[in-house]
């Protein structure tokens, strides 16, 4: 946490001490603005510390590097495209009440000649405090998004905009080397030679990159829209379940059958299949050649996306080492159940009253029905029609980091279960074959068993009774207020957790 560095080398806090002055686990909102080459994002964060959600989210296609390299200053509409943004962040953060509005811009306003005059506009005329940063900075900021977003990282973040494309080791929550190249779209328009000139000029960046960075990367990390767009195609053509883009993972043959599909089939085509916008996906053709040379290149065993970028990383220079090493799952499920609960802190108490039928799951497995026992009482705001569904979307569509897709599922399904007995005909059904059969059948018994377990008390259901696992049954033993509480729909659901569990049911 020693600030961000600026192209003049000066170091800087944009957000000051925002964490030394909060609630362990509060964030107060904070908005942060990020000038890219192609796009200029206005992100506002609330909520969670150490999982902290989008409150606002804007982003403008402003294109302030097209042509850049040819001409060496911004372009011209996308200077005014851009600063009108910058007016109406600003109006926005002022109606919001965030002081300051957090700016960082990176490839295009550092390297155009007129980079310094839009930065002295913007300033004066919106009060908009500019922070212009290098190549290796834009990288590390960026591989600390990555970190947010995955504690446990491993590998190397790439991130791509424009004009410039980064690469940063991570590693036990620590930014390794790293590097700025020119592989952005907008540079690679400029390359002369033709098709064979391009290719010839990618491989050999990617090459000196793989020289510099070394080639034993189990992951690569990838950052940015133009890979987001990819992504987005990759599930497209093979017809993926859900659309949510952070953590979806591919192979290095699903990228190379992915950039084989984009070159043969239609641009207009697939943008009215994905809904990429249009000066996202003439970029994609170009960022698809890079993501095969770098893919051919580093050869990963596997490619993850990450929706978390700069924006975040600026977030997590400030955050304290205790607050970074929180599970951002968890942290995210706690402020839901503070905010969205009727008795919060019953998740806990929940967690605790199950564990005679979890206890010697892995922590892997633990995390989520943890999570899942946090957010348990979160939907009781829905229709009873269609509060499973409700629940189980909220949590595969959420923005919770540290959550893989299995996972998202899993704990959607456990939910799910969690208000309804059965799963058949649910319209949630194409998600289900991202699990396993084994994991399926979990998923049900953790609902089944927090469907129980909420009959007993809306607080604590170890007042009532509680729970013993044998090999050949589940025994439930009653304290008197257990008894009272005990009713016919009560045991039935008793009697459900059994036969999921495949034991007999036992009421002591």
């Amino acid at each position: 946490m020693n600030g961000v560095r600026t192209t003049t080398g000066k170091k800087v806090e944009p957000f000051g001490k925002m964490f030394a002055t909060l609630p362990k686990r509060a964030l107060s909102r904070v908005g942060v603005v990020d000038v890219g080459s192609n796009s200029i994002r206005m992100v506002v964060f609330d909520g969670a510390a150490r999982s902290p959600a989008y409150f606002y989210n804007e982003k403008v296609m402003a294109g302030l590097g097209a042509k850049m390299a040819q001409t060496g200053r911004l372009n011209p509409d996308g200077v005014e495209r851009g600063f009108a943004a910058m007016q109406r962040f600003a109006a926005l953060a002022k109606g919001m009440d965030i002081d300051p509005l957090t700016c960082v811009a990176t490839a295009a306003v550092r390297e155009a000649a007129d980079g310094p005059e839009f930065q002295a506009r913007v300033e004066r005329e919106t009060g908009i405090k500019m922070y212009v940063i290098d190549g290796e900075e834009e990288a590390r900021l960026s591989a600390q998004g990555v970190l947010l977003g995955w504690p446990d990282a491993r590998g190397l973040v790439c991130d791509i905009g424009g004009n410039s494309m980064e690469l940063a080791e991570v590693a036990d929550g620590q930014v390794g080397k790293r590097v700025s190249s020119q592989l952005g779209p907008f540079r690679l328009q400029q390359v002369p030679g033709g098709k064979d000139g391009l290719r010839k000029h990618i491989r050999k960046t990617v090459a000196d990159l793989a020289r510099t960075m070394g080639t034993h990367h189990e992951r690569i990390y990838l950052v940015g829209g133009s890979w987001r767009a990819i992504a987005r195609l990759d599930m497209e053509r093979v017809g993926y379940p859900m659309t949510v883009l952070h953590e979806y993972r591919m192979t290095p043959q699903a990228v190379a059958d992915t950039v084989a599909w984009i070159a043969d089939n239609d641009l207009a085509d697939l943008k009215a299949r994905t809904g990429l916008s249009s000066s996202r996906i003439e970029l994609v053709p170009l960022a698809a050649q890079v993501l095969a040379q770098l893919t051919e290149i580093f050869a990963p065993a596997e490619l993850a996306i990450s929706s978390y970028g700069i924006r975040e990383g600026l977030l997590y220079e400030q955050m304290p080492d205790n607050l970074r090493k929180r599970d951002p799952l968890i942290e995210a499920a706690r402020f839901t159940e503070r905010q969205m609960a009727r008795m919060p802190g019953s998740g806990k108490k929940l967690y605790h009253f199950l564990q005679p039928l979890f206890g010697d799951v892995s922590p892997e497995r633990d995390r989520l029905i943890r999570a899942a026992c946090l957010l348990h009482d979160t939907s009781w705001r829905a229709h009873p029609d269609y509060r499973a569904e409700a629940c189980f979307d909220n949590v595969t569509r959420a923005n919770m980091a540290a959550l893989s897709h299995p996972e998202r599922v899993f704990l959607g399904l456990a939910l799910l279960h969690r208000y309804k007995n059965s799963r058949a005909g649910s319209p949630m059904a194409p998600l289900f074959k991202l699990l396993s059969e084994a994991e399926i059948r979990d998923a049900e018994i953790l609902g089944k068993a927090m469907r129980f377990g909420a009959m007993l008390a809306l607080d604590d259901p170890a007042d009532a009774g509680k729970l013993t696992l044998t090999d050949q049954e589940l025994r439930l033993h009653l304290t008197s207020i257990g008894r009272k509480l005990m009713g016919e729909v009560a045991e039935a659901r008793f009697r459900s957790l059994c036969n999921a569990l495949d034991k007999e049911p036992v009421i002591a």
